[in-house]
Formats: C-alpha cells, structure tokens, sequence
C-alpha cells in the first residue's frame, strides 16, 4: 500500500474513531496505543516512549515504555540526558521538532556488524525517528520508533506528528500539573479500553514463538481475523485463514525474513470462519537468541480491504483508460499494465513480472537510461519517443515512487504530424527568408563582376539542387559571358558574344518579355528553340531556370541556372528563384561599375610607377607592388632605383598618406623630383629637405613618409634618411637579420628641417629591405609586430635561401650571375607576400616592396692616385692611366682615358687647390675621378675664336659617355664614364662587382 494512502486512511479514520472511544482510556494505554501506531506507521522495528522524571531541572529523561524487542536491547536508553545531541529522544526534546538520525551515532558499543538483537544489541544500521511530547506547552517527552537505513516519508512524519499531538493531548487532560507530578506510566488498564481502540482502529498484534509453532493473537487481531478467543493457538491455524492463492507468496515471504534476519511484511487475503473475505497486511521482526538463531517474531496486523477496493477500482480505471499504464518495480519487472499497454509491450499472461527491458522497450534507443535516471533522481519526468511496434509516437511520462516507476504512454502521433506540417511550412518560409538574408549579406560584400559570380554560385546551385550557373551581359545588342559555374569551356565558348535576337530566341524573349522562363526538360527546350537543339547535349544540362537581370528598370542580361536532371519547379522555387535574380541583377550592376572604375585606377597607378628598373652592378634587386584589395582609389606608395656616379646608387620608397587621384599624382611628383634631386649628387638630408618643402606646399592635410638611401660599392657605406617611415631590414650574408631602426624624422609635410642622415657599413653581399606600411601593419596587427614578424620570416622560413657562400661563384656569362640573383630574390619576394599578406586577406592599403643585393667592387677594379698640386701632376696621371689600363687589357681606353684624366688634373692645378687625387674605377663601364680641395663647381661655357681657354670641359663632355661633378666632405670630385668596349662585357659586368 503506499504512503500517501495509509497516512490519509489512519489519520482520518482511525483518530476519528479513537476519539468515539478515547474516554475510557487511561493515560498508560493512550501512550501505549500512540507508541504500536506509530511502529505499524514507519515500519519499524521497535517503539519507546521517554519522560522527565526526576525533579525540575534535572534535563534526565527516563525509559517509561516500550514495544517490540526487550527491556535488555534498550539497555543503554534507560536513562539519558536531554541536552545529548546523539541521541534522537533527547534531541527531539531539545529542537521541539522531528528527528532522524542513527541510533549508535556516539553512543553504545560498536557491535561490529553483529546479528539484530543478538546479545541485546541493536544493529549497526539501526535508525530512530522521534517527535517531542508536550505537556502545557512545554516538550517534556518524546515517542521514538527504531527503523531500518531507510527515511521516513513525508507522510510518515506527519503521522508520527499527529500521533503525538493526539497522545500529548489527552495527557493533557488528565495531568493538571503536567510531567513530573503525575506518573502516568505507573497506571494499571482498569478497563477494556485499549483493546476496544485497537479494535476499532482495526488493528491487532501477535507473537509466534518459532520452535514452538505457538502462535498467540491479541483481542483486536482475533476480532480482524473473525476467529473465537479459544482458537487453537498454532501457526498453522494462522495459515488456514490464509485465501490458498496467497499461501505461496506469503510463506515465500515469511521464509525469506527467517533466512534473512530481517523483518517481515506481506499483504494477503483473510477468509474468516464467518464466510467473509478481506485484506490485511501484517508487518513483523525477529528475536534472535544468544547465538543470533531467530526464536520469536513479534507483529502487527491490519486491515486493508477499504484501500485495497479503492486500489483494485483505481485499478479497474486504470486497466481501461485509453492512455497506456504500466508499472515496474525497483527490479525493473512489470507489476502492472493496462489493456492499451498490452498492446504495446504485450499480452499480461507473458509479460507480467518479466523484466521491461526484454520487451519492445528495450529496443527504444536511450529509454531504459532515461527511465534509470528518473528513478534515481526521483524526479517525474517526460519526453516523446517512437515505439518500435507500431511506428508511432508517444509522449510517455515516468513517475518514480517508493516501490518502482509508473508510465504513461500519450499517443501524440497526429499532433506531431500537424507539427511537423506546420513546422516544415515555417521552416521553408523561414528558409526562403534565411536565402534573401544571406544572398543579401553576400551582395553587400561583393566588389567584383567575380564576386557577384561567386556569391550567386554559393546560395542558388546548392540549395536548389542546380548544377550549373551563367551569368551574361548585354553590350551592343551582344550577350557576353561575365561568369559561368558547372559549364564546359566548349559550350561557354559557342555562346559568348552571341547576338541575342537572331542567335538565341529564348533569351530574347526573356530579356524583351523581362519575364522568367523555366523548362523543365531536354525535349521542352527542343520544342521551344528547335535551332538550338543541340545546346542540351553540349551543355549537359536538362533542365533550364532562364531569369533576366534587371536593373535601374532596364534588362542588361540574363541569369541562367541550370539542372543537370529534368527538374519541375515549383511555385515557391520559381517565386524565389525571381527574387533572388534581381538581387543578383542590382549587385552585378554596381561591380561592373566597379570593375570599369578599377581599371582605370589600376592602369593610372601603372603609369604612375617605374615601368622598367635600371640595373646598375652595385645591387640586384626586385619590387612588388600590391594594390589594395579594398575600394577602387589609387594609392601612393612608390619605389625607386636611381643610379649615380661612380657606381653608387640610390634607393628610394615611400608612401602619400590616403588614396586617390590627389594622392596619386603627388606621389609622380614626388617621385619626378626625387629623380631630379638624386642626379644633382645631393645628400639624402637635402632630398628629404626638398621633399618637405613639396609636401607642404599641397597643404596642411598632406603627408607622405620617404626613406631614401644610397649606397657606395666602393666603400661599403649606405647613407640613409628616413621621414617617417618604417626601417629598412637587413639581412647579412649568413642569414641573420637586423632591423637598421635609425633615427626617424617626422613625415614630409610635418618635419622642420635639418633632417638626419645616418651612415652604415654594409658587409657586401647583404640584403637590403625597403617597404611601405601596409605589408607590416592593418587593422589587427601593430606595426611593431607586423616588422617583428617580417624579421622572422627571413630570419627561419627564408634564412636558408639567402645565406650566401663564403666564396664568389666563377662567372657564367654575360650577366648570368645577375640574372639567377634577380630570379632568386623575385621567388623571395613572392613568398614574401603570400606570408605576409595571405590571398584571403583583404587589405585596406597599398603595398610596396624593394628588395636589394647589395654587391662591393673588388679592390682589383679600384686604383687610386694622389697628385702633386704642380704642373706635374698632368703628366703623371697620364702615366697612371697608361700603366692601369694596359694592365686592365683596356688599350682602346687609354689615348681617351689620357687626354681626360690630363684635362681634369690641369684645370685642377689651374683654378683650384689640392690635395689632388685621380681615381680609376672598372665596372660596367670605365669611371675616372680627379678630387680636390675646391668647392667651387667647374660648367661649361662657350668660348669665343679668341679665346684661350674655356675648351676643356667641352672636350671632356664630347669624350665621355657622360660626366659631372659631385660635393665630398674634403671638396668637390668631377667624374667622367666612358663605355668599355664591347669585346669585353663579360668581364666587365661580372668582373665590375664582388660575389
């Protein structure tokens, strides 16, 4: 029976009828009826009643009562304090309230797992469950009954509550000074009370003595049993008045609780000697002996007929409900199941008391550890499932309670049919808008005619199941292939730049109608087009969706999505398929204005930048350029290499802050008076100089950031001035890398002169890097991590192919060796980028990059002279520059090489001061210098027929290739280059420079 029933029916029928009879109870036999309810309620195993007894304030609690094991069991409770929190009477006393806790928590002997009451012991797992008894008002007692491990129900308590409200009541009425003065458990029954309330409560007691067979009933359990007082007192006249269905199940019982040692319940039916029939249920413990052998069992009987008929018609409501119930015990068997869950588990005669999960549910997927989890959380719970059986869906509900788990089983296939019809409608309609949403997003992203290609490829072939996508414009009464997904190149091939009114009648018809057409197979297309009959076949496609791209309210082409199977469209296809083509049809207009637009930047920023880079001896180097991949403005960043005199070169990279045609045409201009500048020999502290006087005649608003350097071969020094820009890297000859972080100056247009010039020696055959902002830093990267990650790049994935041997590799031709360097070092730049700056990345600024290596001249094309400042000094340059040249095998050089070398010492002597030196220099071609202490700069001027001087500068620019003059810190130096002989450019290029 469970809880909740046997609390409601004793609560409020047997206190109910106690009270019919309580008057002709004495106080000894209410606490003695309190305590035997009590027991039967919880299931326990034993009962005790404590009470003050010694005078006031001495808080001892005294043993007054007890029920169902011996006065020698309860040894250690006869007498405890009531301020001792391990034990629960005197607990109860102190909180006022229930309690539950161990019965040998702190207290008594540690029986070691002994047998139950063997010894007069209580086992280890023994529980007491106690409530307060209260006399005017104040807790003077408690009512306790020892249980088993397991807790007492909500509904058990509150019975034990009740019980000893009841009892302390009527305590009450009959002790006028409560407690100490009045001992009521010294009073004698004097009447027939007690048995009358048991019997009216309908509940009885007995006791069997277990070698004996002798069976003894009391009063009320005679009176439930229906048989005489002089019954023969034997265990087998108890078991005569057992209904014969029953027998089995209740000796199995009885016998389980002998071998066990444990106690004994069992609810069976009663046929009494009067005819009648009814239920009861006993409930029983053992007294073991000496040796822990069981030689008594003492119980409780009650009667259960009203609960069982409310069971058994609950039951009958159940069997016939038209949900399925069935129930399950803690073993998983099957106690109960209705006619409807019959049909799902199968028929009672096989099923019932057969494991759940040897049926169909143990074939449902996660059910039994559902249903294992529900049980242990004691929680109710519900979920759908499919049965195996029948297909169908159920939403089956688990209640876990004291004795198992109920289920029931809902049948809610219809209900989720409509849905599932509901939910799919929802989720095309919200498919559809999901489609617009992306397709959309995607267009608003997409730059490029390729983009809007790609985008329309990735949300109508895929989610309409298509093959094949084309997209075609119309230009001059032409339809022009601008995209194509899914398509042979042959077929692509036939179609572009047809003309679309005499070639193809189905899209004219469609661009004049601005109607879609769909066909929905080979044969259709055919019929409707028959001179395009093999367009199908060369296309492999069957099925046709032909929408037009209509924009600004005019058609300027068409969007075809094709299907390589016949395909019937329906109405929503064909109503999104339309919408999603003039969503298509309004982005692909904006990218070809686009596309127009950027090629236009793109050819102007071409125009902008050097075409073709000289390649003079002393570096090989390579660029990269990189537009922005972001919006359609031009920018400013620029490269250059200038060469200068005597083999030194110059490299120049910068950058005009922002994009546009402003922006782009300061950087020509900028670039058109670096060149200037560079070939007037200034330093590179004056050409920023200049630079900056540029920049800030545009206006507040404009700046741009230079690093121009120039570089010696002779000597090895690199002088260089930046004006905000970033450092320059230099990786040595052994693959490590430096970053050159020279002082900076502000950017051009910002800076106040003098700038800043700093001079490095350079190891010859280092790698010298220039570059512009936008390969270092962006929008997610600092530009400090941006050059820290460009360093280890060269540093680890490029060390190994720009470490350079210890000795030169022999010559290999004209211009062989430059040729494989400048290979090399454009492969370098190239992984350069791609690390940098992944294809994937979108960049919102240009990009620019120099890459130089650097070459030294070997001390073997270098002779250098000092002079006397004397008349002299002519002759003996011309004896230097006869002996050198000879040696150098330039004999053809040497008359000219003579005569320039004597012109340039003796203006030298005549109009300027020493100390006088005349250098030689072998590269690509053949340098000759004379320096001195002068700053006065030497031009050419035309002499009259009289004239006496004023020819020798003119002789020198008609013998020379070219010439000039450049400042040194000491003076002025005046070169002159003349070409080497052609029968000698192999040594000349590879000789002219180190390896």
């Amino acid at each position: 029976m469970d809880p909740v029933g046997r609390a409601h029916t004793w609560c409020d029928e047997r206190l109910p009828l106690l009270s019919a009879v309580g008057a002709q109870l004495t106080d000894r036999e209410v606490m003695e009826y309190a305590l035997t309810q009590a027991v039967s309620e919880l299931g326990g195993i034993a009962g005790a009643v404590h009470w003050s007894c010694g005078p006031a304030g001495s808080h001892e609690l005294r043993l007054v009562l007890a029920g169902g094991l011996p006065r020698s069991v309860l040894r250690e409770w006869e007498e405890i304090r009531e301020g001792d929190p391990a034990l629960a009477p005197a607990r109860a006393v102190q909180d006022g309230a229930f309690v539950w806790m161990p019965a040998l928590d702190g207290h008594g002997p540690d029986t070691g797992g002994a047998r139950p009451y063997a010894y007069g012991r209580l086992p280890r797992a023994t529980m007491v469950a106690a409530v307060p008894l209260f006399a005017d008002g104040a807790p003077v007692g408690a009512l306790s009954v020892f249980t088993g491990p397991g807790a007492p129900t909500a509904e058990q308590r509150g019975f034990l509550v009740k019980m000893a409200d009841w009892a302390s009541g009527r305590l009450s009425a009959f002790s006028p000074v409560a407690g100490r003065a009045h001992p009521w458990w010294q009073q004698q029954p004097v009447a027939s009370g007690f048995r009358q309330a048991l019997v009216a409560a309908r509940v009885g007691s007995w006791e069997w003595d277990i070698r004996t067979g002798e069976m003894v009933w009391d009063a009320a359990g005679l009176t439930l049993l229906g048989i005489p007082e002089d019954y023969e007192h034997r265990i087998e006249s108890w078991v005569g008045l057992i209904h014969p269905e029953d027998v089995p199940r209740v000796m199995a019982a009885t016998q389980e609780a002998l071998d066990g040692h444990g106690l004994y319940e069992a609810e069976y039916r009663v046929c009494r000697p009067d005819g009648t029939t009814g239920w009861v249920q006993s409930r029983a413990h053992l007294v073991l002996d000496g040796r822990g052998e069981p030689i008594r069992m003492i119980g409780r009987v009650w009667d259960t007929t009203e609960s069982r008929i409310a069971r058994e018609s609950v039951g009958q409501a159940l069997r016939f409900m038209s949900d399925a119930f069935l129930a399950v015990d803690r073993e998983w068997r099957i106690t109960f199941l209705n006619v409807e869950a019959e049909r799902l588990v199968g028929p009672s005669v096989d099923v019932l008391g057969g494991p759940l999960w040897d049926g169909p549910a143990g074939l449902v997927p996660g059910l039994e550890a559902r249903c294992r989890h529900a049980a242990l959380d004691g929680t109710p719970t519900g979920f759908d499932l499919r049965w195996p059986t029948d297909g169908r869906w159920y939403h089956i509900r688990l209640v876990p309670g004291p004795d198992g788990l109920t289920a029931y089983l809902t049948d809610v296939t219809d209900t989720r049919n409509r849905a599932a019809r509901r939910e799919a409608a929802e989720r095309s309609a919200a498919e559809q808008a999901a489609r617009i949403r992306g397709l959309t997003s995607a267009l608003a992203e997409a730059v490029t005619t390729d983009d809007v290609v790609r985008v329309a490829a990735t949300h109508m072939l895929s989610p309409f199941a298509a093959s094949g996508l084309l997209i075609q414009v119309l230009e001059a009464e032409r339809l022009h292939v601008v995209g194509a997904v899914g398509y042979p190149q042959a077929f692509l091939h036939k179609i572009d730049g047809i003309a679309a009114a005499d070639s193809h009648p189905l899209l004219h018809d469609v661009l004049a109608s601005r109607q879609p057409r769909f066909i929905s197979s080979a044969e259709e297309y055919v019929e409707l087009a028959p001179g395009l009959a093999g367009y199908p076949a060369l296309a492999e496609k069957n099925a046709w969706a032909l929408l037009p791209l209509i924009a600004s309210g005019e058609p300027n082409g068409v969007c075809v999505v094709a299907f390589t199977e016949p395909h019937g469209f329906s109405g929503d296809e064909r109503t999104l398929l339309t919408t999603l083509s003039g969503m298509v049809a309004h982005a692909l207009a904006r990218a070809r204005l686009y596309d127009a637009e950027h090629a236009r930047a793109q050819a102007l920023q071409r125009g902008l930048l050097p075409q073709d880079l000289p390649t003079p001896s002393a570096v090989t180097a390579a660029v990269r350029y990189l537009p922005a991949s972001s919006g359609t403005e031009v920018g400013g960043d620029w490269y250059d290499i200038i060469p200068l005199s005597a083999e030194r070169v110059a490299l120049v990279i910068g950058d005009v802050m922002g994009h546009g045609l402003a922006e782009a045409a300061t950087m020509g201009r900028l670039r058109t008076a670096v060149h200037t500048l560079a070939n007037l020999e200034l330093p590179p502290e004056e050409v920023l100089a200049h630079l900056n006087d540029i920049v800030g005649d545009l206006g507040d608003d404009s700046f741009a950031t230079c690093l121009y350097a120039v570089y010696d071969p002779v000597s090895g020094v690199c002088s260089m001035a930046r004006a905000g820009h970033p450092p320059p890297l230099l990786v040595r000859p052994d693959g490590t890398v430096e970053c050159l972080d020279i002082e900076p100056d502000p950017p051009l247009g910002a800076a106040e002169p003098p700038f800043t010039t700093a001079e490095l020696r350079l190891p010859g055959h280092s790698l010298l890097v220039l570059y512009t902002d936008g390969l270092v830093e962006s929008a997610t990267r600092d530009i400090d991590v941006g050059i820290a990650e460009c360093s280890r790049v060269f540093a680890t994935d490029l060390g190994h192919r720009l470490a350079v041997p210890g000795h030169p590799p022999p010559a290999r031709g004209p211009g062989e060796n430059h040729r494989e360097e400048r290979g090399r070092l454009d492969r370098l730049c190239d992984t350069l980028i791609d690390t940098m700056l992944p294809v994937q990345q979108l960049t919102a600024d240009d990009t620019a990059v120099l890459v130089a290596r650097l070459h030294r001249t070997a001390p073997e094309n270098i002779a250098v002279w000092r002079l006397p400042d004397e008349p002299v000094a002519a002759s003996l340059a011309r004896d230097h520059v006869r002996g050198l040249l000879r040696e150098w095998h330039l004999d053809e050089l040497v008359m000219t090489t003579e005569l320039l070398a004597s012109e340039l010492v003796g203006n030298v002597v005549r109009h300027a001061k020493g100390p006088v030196h005349l250098r030689l220099l072998r590269g690509r071609s053949l340098i000759c210098e004379v320096s001195d202490g002068s700053a006065t700069t030497p031009r050419i001027r035309r002499a009259a027929e009289m004239d006496e001087g004023g020819r020798g500068l003119q002789l020198v620019a008609a013998l020379s290739q070219r010439w000039g003059t450049r400042y040194t810190a000491d003076g002025k130096c005046i070169w002159t280059e003349q070409p080497i002989p052609p029968s000698d450019p192999e040594r000349a290029l590879d000789e002219g420079q180190s390896t």
